[in-house]
């Protein structure tokens, strides 16, 4: 069964400053991690961003929490993963 997905003003800003063809892979990366949550593992970060997990998109870095209750996955930031983690 597939998740909801909900981008929070802050995700919404970041992505926005991508350029089109990295909003297109990132969309749909996050679009395939809606229908197959499931299956998958998580990877959880630590330190001040223990509790949130990672989605990796080439070079970018997606931070996500979910809850498993609602059936919804909470998009945090999206980035370079260079800038990702600061």
């Amino acid at each position: 069964m597939t998740y909801s997905v909900e981008l929070t003003a802050e995700a919404l800003v970041n992505q926005e400053r991508l350029t089109q063809a990295v909003q297109e892979r990132i969309g749909n990366k996050i679009n395939w991690l809606a229908e197959n949550f499931e299956q998958i593992t998580p990877m959880p970060l630590s330190a001040n961003l223990a509790g949130f997990f990672k989605l990796r998109v080439g070079d970018y870095r997606v931070i996500y929490s979910f809850d498993d209750d609602l059936r919804v996955i909470t998009i945090h930031q999206i980035g370079h993963r260079r800038e990702i983690y600061d």
